[in-house]
């Protein structure tokens, strides 16, 4: 192998190396700059209320947004048995389970919670409140210490006011100020919803989680 071949070899494994070197550079500092963020959602595909059967629900969109602007790991809160597809059918089960004061056992688990300081906790909002596998979410781990600031979509731009109690069921935890929309705006215009989500990330006080005041 002549020189040239040689110093360009060298030259080609450098620049891969230094990419690499900067891409997990860029992932250290977006886990270590700041606090460290799950976005942990409940969301229903299927029939949803004025946008028909969709793939994915608004609640999950409305979690890529805020995981991208972030840096945040997702988690999908799923319940072991799938919610029906039909909306009349949901709505008569989120009503039962209410009634009920139900706990859905989840599909799985977050493993590694305690990793995390922030945790954005989204779900649409059933029948004036929560769906009940969020409370299995937050009653069966430990919160202590973190901060919680939950995000939902409901048929307006607004939440139920339950997320005051996420202490009650979330112990330890400390609940920083939300932001509900309209599901459907976020499901037919979510450049529109992108910038609003900006707007609240930006004032709402994530970033600050964690400093200590001299």
């Amino acid at each position: 192998m002549n020189l040239r071949k040689t110093m360009l070899i060298g030259a080609v494994l450098l620049t891969v190396l230094a990419a690499a070197a900067y891409s997990l550079q860029g992932t250290f500092a977006r886990h270590t700059g700041g606090p460290r963020v799950l976005v942990a959602y409940f969301s229903h595909a299927g029939e949803n209320y004025a946008v028909g059967r969709v793939e994915k629900g608004s609640t999950a969109a409305l979690a890529e947004m805020i995981a991208e602007e972030t840096g945040g790991d997702l988690f999908e809160i799923k319940p072991k048995n799938d919610y029906p597809e039909r909306l009349k059918d949901v709505l008569e089960t989120a009503r039962r389970e209410q009634k009920e004061n139900a706990r859905p056992e989840l599909a799985e688990n977050v493993r590694n919670l305690a990793d995390y300081d922030v945790i954005f906790l989204g779900y649409p909002v059933w029948c004036s409140d929560m769906p009940m596998p969020v409370y299995t979410f937050l009653e069966t781990n430990d919160f202590s210490g973190k901060t919680i600031i939950p995000f939902a979509t409901a048929l307006s731009d607004s939440l139920t006011g339950n997320e005051n109690n996420i202490p009650d069921h979330a112990k330890g935890a400390k609940v920083l100020n939300g932001i509900g929309l309209e599901g459907k705006f976020v499901h037919d215009t979510p450049r529109l919803a992108a910038p609003m989500v900006s707007e609240w990330l930006e004032n709402v006080g994530w970033k600050d989680v964690g400093k200590t005041v001299d």
